[in-house]
Parts: structure tokens; sequence; C-alpha cells
């Protein structure tokens, strides 16, 4: 079957656009989608079987033994879903190459995290008596400022922007693309990948996680890296491609209307500051902001983080992240302005009616910019194998989300109102949990799919900059200035979040107009800028946050110990009776009557539920098992004898090693440096 597309500028076939024949995977592409998810489930068995589940420390932080490849490789697959193949190619096709300026941000801020910030969390370790690592972000600002309300309050907070701007997207992006190359239901194709996602998420905890992002990795660049070849040679360089990049207007365009014309600006990262879509000054630092919470803070990367054996490893895995955020502009930005360039009658539609025709969208039908490439230019074959690459995008990020999702839930949440709750209960709430996830990720789609004028990335930024920046400040100054207590961050993070929100619900309140249609919408959302936002919603949090700890009393020692750049060094506190940061919390027996609660008893894992909170009798341990709850009990990982698992638990690590070898030490510094040397290049020349 002959490519769907027409010469640019030309008309669809008879005149109407839903009846635009389409190209559609065919068997070879099918067979070849089939082995990739046989061979991705058998990676994620092949984990689930090889990694110890039977504990917190191992379901939710891989027992802390990963090595750099795989937490880099993890890092990136995590970062880069179906959304930013869906959405850079998008915004790429749409106005241009500003939009990258997010993944060279990302550049520089994943190796902050890996210098300064993952540091200080490993420290945190041994600020208590209990020595043991971080699990959580919350939890690391409760060790931090003591109280319950900060890390309830952020816990909420960061499965909110989970669902808002991760979760939703990435379902929305891999079932837009299954929907242009199979022609299925949107809804159904959701269903479908979702199923398929569950099944080693749910039951490998986070080594099976890392383990098939490492393959989806692999996947991902040789598919992205091979439609690259093909949509460059439909244009002769570099200078070709801007050339015909501005004369790629629908056939349909009105002559005196800006509606579906390329940008002027759109080579250019650094744009006008008034008048532009994305000005510079806020691409610069209000971009930055958002991804120092992102990459620094957010539970979904930071994790991967705490799961390497030593920061040694922790710091290349970061570093070979870093390297990998070159790609996007090559793989996904470029290729998405080439179909624009090839497909301008689909692409940049230019009104309303067309463009719902064409994907069902009024605002715009840039998003189906990359999908248009794959199933117009791949040959047999190649298809399928991209068809894989994006749903390995999707499968990689949304498993990351999932388990990071399920440990905030867990271990900041459910333990804070049953504090006595058994690592039998933790592990299978955290499973529970995973699907009202995906059910309220769904019902939010609609919203996703009507946002920003039909370019999803750009919905994920400006969702970004209404509600990470206050969290973004509390962090730095937490970590870096040793006065902030928790009253300030309390009130800093309240000020901010409610601003934040305000703006938030107005953005949805009043969509931004149709091209041509009067833009009514307040001066607010009309004339400041979302990147402006971003950086006034920071500003007001900082001041908020200084000003209410120097009006407050200074935090006691024991909250900046070990908890700050300055006092990461310092000696940890006497161990006392030990409370087990990652496993269920206990009362003391001699006082547990006046918590109302029953006595609390030494823990075993049985291989069954235990009895309510803590009990020593195993109600399964002397039976033989069924063999269904012997599958039961291996899929949920607690599978493992008691004796086995508190022995496992005993030589597990407390807390990631800091020593460097002298000669690793400078050979990382060395490639920090020429890290940071490319991303200024790249800065300065697209500027």
């Amino acid at each position: 079957m002959e490519p769907s597309a027409t010469p640019p500028g030309g008309t669809p076939v008879g005149g109407r656009w839903d009846v635009f024949p389409q190209r559609t995977l065919e068997a070879v592409d099918i067979v070849i989608l089939v082995l990739y998810f046989v061979f991705v489930l058998a990676v994620g068995l092949w984990s689930m079987w090889k990694t110890k589940r039977s504990t917190v420390k191992g379901y939710f932080l891989a027992g802390g033994q990963m090595v750099w490849w795989p937490v880099g490789a993890s890092l990136f697959a995590s970062n880069i879903g179906s959304g930013h193949f869906i959405g850079l190619a998008g915004s790429g096709a749409a106005s241009g190459i500003a939009a990258i300026a997010y993944e060279w941000s990302g550049m520089f801020c994943v190796l902050v995290m890996a210098w300064l910030f993952l540091p200080i969390y490993i420290a945190a370790g041994g600020s208590s008596s209990s020595s043991l690592q971080v699990t959580t972000m919350p939890e690391y600002l409760q060790r931090r400022f003591g109280g319950k309300r900060i890390p309830i309050f952020l816990a909420i907070l960061y499965l909110f922007i989970y669902i808002f701007t991760k979760i939703s997207v990435d379902i929305y992006a891999g079932a837009l693309f299954i929907q242009q190359a199979l022609h299925w239901d949107l809804y159904a194709a959701v269903g479908g990948l979702l199923v398929i996602t569950a099944i080693y998420t749910v039951a490998g905890g986070l080594a099976a996680v890392i383990y098939t992002d490492t393959l989806q990795t692999f996947i991902m660049l040789a598919g992205a890296l091979t439609l690259m070849g093909f949509s460059f040679a439909k244009v002769d360089g570099f200078e070709d491609l801007q050339e015909r990049y501005f004369k790629a207007i629908a056939s349909n365009h009105v002559g005196n209307s800006s509606c579906g014309l390329p940008r002027e600006d759109a080579f250019h990262v650094f744009r006008d500051p008034i008048t532009s879509d994305l000005p510079w000054p806020g691409v610069l630092i209000g971009w930055t902001i958002p991804s120092l919470w992102y990459w620094c803070t957010d539970q979904v990367i930071v994790q991967r983080s705490l799961a390497a054996k030593t920061l040694s490893h922790a710091k290349g895995g970061s570093l070979l992240a870093s390297y990998l955020k070159i790609l996007p502009l090559f793989m996904m930005v470029f290729p998405g302005m080439i179909s624009r360039i090839l497909f301008p009658d689909l692409v940049a539609c230019a009104d309303a009616d067309s463009c719902k025709k064409i994907c069902g969208n009024p605002s715009g039908c840039s998003d189906i910019a990359y999908p248009k490439l794959v199933i117009e230019l791949l040959p047999l074959g190649v298809r399928g194998l991209m068809m894989s690459v994006m749903i390995a995008a999707l499968m990689s990020s949304l498993t990351s989300i999932f388990n990071s999702a399920s440990t905030i839930f867990t271990m900041d949440l459910w333990r804070q109102f049953r504090p006595l709750s058994s690592e039998w209960e933790l592990m299978i709430i955290g499973r529970v949990f995973v699907v009202l996830l995906v059910i309220i990720s769904i019902l939010w789609i609609p919203l996703v799919q009507a946002s920003q004028g039909g370019q999803l990335f750009i919905y994920i930024q400006t969702i970004s900059s209404y509600l990470q920046p206050p969290v973004a400040v509390v962090f730095l100054l937490g970590c870096f200035w040793k006065r902030t207590n928790e009253k300030g961050a309390f009130c800093g993070l309240l000020v901010g979040m409610a601003i934040g929100l305000v703006r938030m619900v107005l953005e949805f309140v009043y969509q931004e107009p149709l091209c041509g249609e009067p833009d009514d919408r307040p001066v607010v959302v009309k004339q400041v800028h979302y990147l402006y936002f971003s950086m006034l919603l920071a500003f007001i949090t900082l001041i908020v946050v200084i000003g209410a700890s120097l009006l407050t009393e200074p935090p006691p020692e024991e909250r900046v110990r070990r908890l700050t750049w300055f006092t990461r060094q310092a000696a940890p506190p006497k161990k006392e009776a030990p409370t087990d940061s990652l496993g269920p919390l206990e009362v003391p027996a001699d006082k547990s009557h006046e918590a109302g609660l029953p006595p609390a008893v030494p823990f075993e894992i049985c291989d069954g539920p235990p009895s309510a909170y803590h009990s020593s009798a195993c109600p399964l341990e002397d039976k033989k098992a069924s063999k269904l709850m012997t599958v039961l009990l291996w899929v949920c990982g607690m599978e493992r004898k008691a004796k086995e698992t508190n022995a496992e638990r005993k030589s597990e690590a407390p807390v990631a090693p800091r020593d460097e070898p002298r000669w690793v030490k400078h050979l990382l510094n060395l490639n920090l440096m020429l890290s940071l040397s490319a991303c200024v290049f790249l800065w300065a020349y697209f500027a």
C-alpha cells in the first residue's frame, strides 16, 4: 500500500479528510510486536526471580545493589516516556525547537542531583538512631523538619502531580500512537496497555522495573535513531530542513490569517521575552526551577539513584542519563519538524473543523507528527519495531511512576495512619493503590487531550510550573540553609501551593481560545506567561520560607545533623532502640497499652498474611501451602521463609557507601566537566 501522504500543499483524496487513506500495521509488524512483549516479560520475570522482593527495601529500593549502567538507563527511560516522543515531536512540528530547552536543563539538573543532593540523602540515613537509608522524599523532609504535616502534604502533592503531569499524559500519548497505528478506540488502547504494564510492575518491584527499563532503553534508542535516519533521508541537510519547514503550510490555510503558519523564530531556543510563546528568561530560569524539582527531589528519579550500590555508581548513572539527554533534539524534535514538511495538511491543519476530522482534537493535530512518520515512512517490519519503541517508552515511564507512587502512598501515608502495619500489609497496599491510581488517571485524559492547543509537551510544563516551584524551593533551603525550620517550610508550601492551584484552576476554566477566536481570558492568565509565573511563584515561596523561619525558633540540632550539605559529615548519633524506617513501626511492649494497641512483638514474615498488627505466630508456617497460594505468594514477593528473609534483612547494607576511590572520583569529575561543556555548547549554538 502506498503512503497516504500528499505532497506539501496537496489536498486530501476526494476533498474529504475523514476518508484519507492510512497505513496500518501488517502481519510481520504484529509478529515483531508480540516478540517484543514476550522478551520484555521474560526479562521482567527473570528479574522477579533473581532479586529480593521479600523486604520493603528489596521491593522499593531493589536492595540497594544496582550498578551504574542500569541506574543510568532507568533514569533515562523513566524520564523519556511516550509523552516525550509524542509531545516533543508535536512541539517541534507546531513551534520549532524551543521545547528542547527543558531536556538540556535536565542535562544539568541530573548532575546537580548526583553531586549535591544525593550525598545529603545518603547521609540522612545516619541522621537518626536507626541508621537506615531514606526511602522517599517526604521521609527525608520528616527527618529534616520533624512533625507529620509536611510529609503528608508532600506525599499527597506528589501523587497529585503524578496523575496530572505523568501517568495520564503517558497513557494518552501511548494510546494516541496505537490509535494511529491500529485504529483502535482510544480507551480500548489504554486498557490493553495497562494490563500488560501491570504484570511485572506490581509483582517485581523496583529491581524488575530497572532491569526492564535497561532493555527498553536500548530498544528506544535503536528504533528512534532508525526513524531519525529515515526522516533525514527526506530532506537534504539542515539548511534544507530550515527552508522547507517555513513553507510547510496546510493547503486550506486562509491567506490573511496567522493560523497554521510556522513561527519565524522556530529554529531559536532564546525567543522574545515579551511576545513569544517561550520567552528566553522564562526558558532559562522559569524552566530550571521545575527541572530542579524533577531531577533532584522527585521520587521517581531519586529512588533509582538511591538503589545504586555506591555513590560512585549513582554518579555514573547520572552521567549516562545526562549524555543521553543530548539525543531528544535529533530523535524527536527534528523528526517532528520533518513530519510537518511531509504531511502539512495533517500535522499543520489550519482550522478547528479539519483538525477535528483528522485527529479528533480541534485544538490542533501536531501531536500526531511522530506516529505519522512511523506509519508512513518505515518499511514493513521496522514499523513493528517502532511500535515496540513507543510501547517501551510508555511502559518504562509508567512502571517507574507506578512503583514510586505506591512507595510514597505506602511509606508516607498508609504508615502514618497505621503505624503497626505489617510488612505483608505494606506490600499488598502498595500494589492495590496502583489500580486506584490508574483509574483516576484514565478519567483525567479528556482534559489532557483538550489542553494547550494540542501540544502535549507544553501541557506538561504548564502544570509543572504551577505545582513544582514551591516544593523545589523548600528542598533547596532545607538542604542548603541550616536555619530553615518546619514552620517556615510549611508556611512556604502552603502559600506557594495555594497561589499555584489558583492559577492552575483558572488555566482549566479559561481555556486558550482556538486560532482566530477572541481571547477573553483574565489578565493573569493571558498576560502572565506560565514560565514567568513559575519564577514569581518560586520567589514568593522563598520570601515566605525565609521570613517565617527567621521569625520563629531555629531548628533543634537533631534536625540538622547529617541532613544538610554543611552538616552531612557530622558524626551520627548514638544508636538507641532503632526504629526501622523501611519496615514496620513498632510500639515498645511496655508502652503499647498507652496507645491502645496490642503488645508489639518481633515481626516475622510468613508464607501467608500475618495476624493483626505484629504477631510472632505464622499461621501457615507449619502447614503445607496449596499450589495456588504458593503461586500467589511468589507473585507478591512474599514466598521466602521467615529465617531466609530475616537473614537477608540483616545482611543488607543500611546506607549506600559514600567513599569513592581516588581514580574513580577523578574520572567522574572529568566526565562531569565534559557533560556540562556539551550542555553549554548546545545552549550557545541554538540560542
